[in-house]
């Protein structure tokens, strides 16, 4: 009885589990239909959109939609107002606005549509209908849903304070908008704000055929009040060359200044700025209720090359005299004066005295510049930062001073101007605006007819050996006009094999043109004597006027060569200043070789005899001791 109890239990759980299965299957099929979670707020006059999904159908891909409204004021009567497959159902109410398209279904997929009403009205408002006719084998879920819709009026206000006019601004100038917005409203709602650009100087991005917008988000305050810079303008807003602020205006009104530190060339355009209002829905997410659109006027940006130029003076070509002050001009014309723009003025040189004409050949290089900050700084000759000065003589005008020009300072000058517009002291990383370079000015210098010789000779004595002094006698002989003064060095060449070979009182040869020569030392124009190799003592001095003497004191083998001097010839300028008046002369080279010393010539009969001597008395040692020890043990032998 009880094993029959049991049984009956247990075939009474099995068929309520299979009929819990069967039921969750089912209802896991059944059709149903999806509307957002209400009620869902929107401004009268602007836009409605409603999505409405329906998913475990049976039948075709593509579902019939039908939009019914049930409103505040109709006592609660149905009123169709759009169908998927019937024209001509919309109630008379809504016959013209659907006829028109104001009143639509847009599909986005075969089972999922959207009503749209372009333009909400007052009596819109009530509770919405979404039903979806049975294409099911049996009648089973869901086939409509409702949303209840609130209309609230229209408060967004918005308005500028001073329109763009379209009359050119200069590039680099600072541009100014302002638009105050506000909202009156009863729900939480926020509002934000968009600064843009439509037109200009844009450039397609898609490539050719593609249809490119032309408008330009520049910089927003969005609804959580964060400000959110455009794709084209983020660069400009984190170097803060672009700001938006927001301040309290009447009325409860915000008013949003827009600020542009320098406008540029791509800044063309119409400008516009909007204001939206937002309101957050039953299921969290940010929806536009409102927007307005307020055009501020069109801007027009002057190329800042279009006004620029830069000239130097005096024009064309100079010649001075050895010592006679150079003074160059450089000009900045057609910076527009409303613009606090800061300039960076550099003077570049091409070619010197050394060039077979000046300005032809050679790097172009800094003389001097005055940097934004006023700062003068000079090029690789710092020897100019006392003999000369650049300064801002009046404005937009810069003067290059050399109290006393030398040889050197031959060549084509150039003012570089950079011009940094709107930014009166950029950072040493932006990039300059525009950068412009006048007309090349030729110097010339004319210089004294000057003539240098340079002999070498190895004095007469006995051979150099390791350890002797070598001694070097160069005679440089410099003939000009006026004070000079020869600035002499000593080279070295390695010893050619052929050479060694030969005794040192051979005619002097050329210096080798395939070795590196090594600089030895030199006596400079001033006196000063530079040692440039650290192997042995090294001295070198003036003997008479024309006479200069090379000593290598302790000499090493690392110190025989090839020696030539090279003298150069220096000038003195009228204001006492020395100056290289470019004539050099270049000696016969002398061939420096050392002897092995007398003692270097004993110590290998030394040390061959020594050996042998050693060699020798071990043999003798070792003979003798071995015959003692064999006599020795033949008389322990017993007999």
């Amino acid at each position: 009885m009880r094993s029959t109890m049991a049984s009956n239990k247990s075939a009474l759980l099995l068929l309520l589990l299979s009929l819990l299965l069967l039921c969750v299957l089912h209802c896991a099929v059944c059709r149903d239909v999806a509307l957002p979670d209400g009620p869902l707020f929107r401004v009268a006059g602007f836009p409605l959109s409603l999505p409405c999904l329906v998913s475990g159908y049976e039948g075709p891909r593509t579902q019939e939609f039908e939009w019914f409204l049930y409103r505040d004021d109709a006592g609660g009567r149905q009123m169709g107002v759009v169908s998927t497959r019937d024209k001509g159902f919309p109630y008379a109410p809504f016959q013209a606005r659907v006829r028109s398209g104001e009143v639509r279904v847009e599909r986005d997929s075969g089972d999922k549509v959207r009503l749209v009403i372009q333009r909400l009205r007052a009596e819109d408002q009530g509770k919405y209908e979404c039903y979806t006719p049975s294409t099911d084998s049996t009648y089973q879920g869901n086939y409509s849903a409702t949303v209840t819709v609130k209309v609230i009026p229209d408060t967004l206000q918005i308005s500028f304070t001073r329109s763009l006019t379209g009359q050119a601004v200069p590039e680099g100038a600072e541009l100014t908008l302002t638009c105050s917005a506000g909202i009156q409203s009863e729900q939480l709602t926020h509002l934000s704000i968009t600064f843009g650009k439509r037109g200009g100087g844009e450039v397609s991005v898609g490539g050719a055929g593609g249809e490119v917008s032309t408008v330009r988000e520049i910089l927003s305050i969005d609804k959580l009040l964060g400000v959110v810079p455009g794709r084209f303008y983020k660069d400009r807003y984190d170097d803060g060359e672009i700001t938006l602020e927001k301040r309290n205006g009447e009325g409860g009104q915000g008013v949003y200044v827009l600020k542009m530190r320098a406008v540029q060339p791509d800044d063309t355009g119409s400008y516009f700025c909007e204001a939206s209002q937002w309101i957050r829905d039953i299921d969290r997410s940010w929806q536009k209720i409102a927007q307005r659109t307020l055009d501020i006027g069109n801007l027009t940006v002057q190329h800042l090359a279009e006004s620029l130029s830069v000239t130097s003076s005096p024009k064309g070509e100079v010649t001075l005299q050895v010592g006679s002050p150079l003074i160059l001009t450089c000009e900045v014309l057609g910076l527009p004066a409303e613009v606090n723009s800061g300039l960076l003025v550099q003077w570049m040189k091409r070619g010197s005295v050394s060039s077979d004409a000046v300005g032809t050949g050679g790097v172009e290089v800094e003389v001097a510049r005055l940097s934004t900050d006023g700062i003068v700084s000079w090029g690789d000759d710092l020897s100019r930062a006392s003999g000369g000065s650049m300064e801002k003589v009046a404005p937009g005008k810069y003067s290059l001073k050399l109290f006393s020009a030398r040889p050197s300072d031959s060549g084509v000058y150039r003012c570089v101007v950079s011009v940094y517009a709107g930014r009166r002291n950029p950072s040493s990383a932006m990039s300059a605006t525009l950068t412009q370079r006048s007309e090349g000015v030729a110097v010339n210098l004319k210089t004294k007819d000057v003539l240098v010789a340079a002999v070498a000779r190895l004095p007469r004595g006995p051979l150099l050996k390791r350890g002797s002094t070598i001694t070097l006698i160069c005679n440089a002989t410099v003939t000009t006009t006026g004070p000079t003064m020869a600035q002499v060095q000593w080279w070295r060449w390695p010893i050619p094999d052929l050479v060694t070979k030969k005794r040192s009182d051979v005619p002097p040869v050329d210096p080798p043109v395939v070795a590196s020569p090594t600089l030895v030392a030199a006596l400079m124009h001033d006196g000063v004597a530079n040692i440039y190799v650290n192997s042995s003592e090294i001295s070198i001095d003036r003997l008479s006027a024309i006479s200069y003497r090379l000593r290598v004191h302790s000499a090493t083998m690392e110190d025989q060569g090839l020696y030539a001097c090279h003298a150069e010839a220096w000038g003195q300028d009228p204001h006492g200043g020395w100056y290289n008046t470019g004539a050099k002369a270049e000696s016969n080279a002398v061939n420096v070789y050392l002897y092995a010393r007398a003692a270097d010539l004993l110590l290998i009969p030394l040390v061959i005899g020594v050996s042998s001597a050693l060699f020798v008395g071990i043999v003798i040692i070792a003979t003798v001791t071995c015959c003692f020890m064999k006599r020795l043990a033949r008389q322990r032998t017993p007999k």
